[in-house]
């Protein structure tokens, strides 16, 4: 049995869906994303839900206020990273909100990015094999489950 950290991640699109506010991590090379192109999202705290720790993920990342946010998978790691972690991600997308992101924060800066221009962005090479699903015009939400042995992938399987 395991006991994963409740993680949200929200893809924002912007208003006519050419592209998406990702974090460049890029200010801290100690951090295990150093470099890499993320979504916005956290840790899911101890008195909120996964919707309310999405909202909030995405405020304080950037900002914006995400007013419809739609639950397009999950994706369960385990034995992540140096300290193995398991992890449960509740994947989102936002093609609704309000404001203006500003720059970034202490862990990188945000950025607009063409989504036709997303493969040629550095990211996890494993989160391309489930990224297309969180913009696809399937309904149905997918989930995933990908095993890591520290940081290397050992395999990806999904339902949807």
């Amino acid at each position: 049995m395991i006991t994963p950290i409740l993680q949200t991640t929200v893809f924002v699109r912007s208003a006519d869906r050419t592209q998406v506010l990702l974090m460049h991590r890029n200010k801290w090379s100690q951090d295990i994303h150093f470099g890499k192109y993320l979504s916005l999202g956290g840790h899911v705290e101890p008195d909120e839900d996964i919707l309310t720790c999405a909202r909030r993920e995405v405020y304080e990342e950037s900002g914006l206020t995400a007013t419809d946010l739609t639950l397009r998978g999950t994706v369960m790691w385990t034995g992540f990273g140096h300290d193995r972690i398991n992890a449960l991600c509740f994947i989102f997308r936002a093609d609704v909100f309000a404001g203006t992101p500003h720059n970034g924060n202490e862990e990188g800066t945000l950025e607009w990015v063409p989504m036709d221009e997303l493969d040629g962005r550095p990211m996890w090479e494993s989160d391309r094999l489930w990224l297309p699903m969180v913009f696809d015009t399937n309904t149905k939400p997918f989930y995933g489950v990908m095993p890591y042995d520290g940081h290397e992938m050992l395999s990806w399987s999904f339902q949807r």
